[in-house]
């Protein structure tokens, strides 16, 4: 699938960030991508702007929306994951671009890591799987 895609990604936790990205280029790249950008923001909230920004922009297939959300001692956890759920949502039914929802929503750590870089439960590879999915649909039924 030659073609280009952008990678958002929430830095907040840098080293599950990193994995993320590591493995959701990794599957971009092994069905023959064009080319993968990455786009850094703070947190998981300030996802569904960036993917605006590039979904917008005209230059990607699709964007993989990367980062995690630990669940901590008060309710910003609830918001911030459902937020950035709705958010991205919209921003790929606005648009008609393929945004994946690939951030790891978790009560700590270890299901973190559980969840990022390799494996079957690998949220950066899925994302990245399920905008090259909704890609190749589209392009069926155009």
């Amino acid at each position: 699938m030659m073609a280009r895609y952008a990678i958002a990604v929430g830095t907040f936790y840098r080293d599950l960030a990193d994995r993320l990205i590591d493995s959701a280029r990794g599957a971009f790249e092994e069905a023959g991508a064009e080319g993968v950008d990455v786009f850094e923001v703070p947190g998981a909230y300030e996802l569904p702007m960036v993917a605006k920004y590039a979904a917008e922009s005209g230059r990607y297939a699709g964007v993989a929306c990367l980062g995690a959300v630990i669940r901590g001692e008060t309710t910003h956890y609830d918001y911030v994951c459902g937020e950035s759920a709705r958010g991205i949502m919209d921003v790929q039914l606005a648009t008609g671009v393929p945004c994946a929802f690939g951030v790891l929503t978790v009560e700590n750590l270890d299901q973190a890591l559980a969840r990022s870089g390799g494996g079957k439960r690998d949220q950066g590879a899925h994302a990245a799987e399920a905008v090259l999915a909704l890609v190749a649909l589209r392009e069926q039924l155009s």
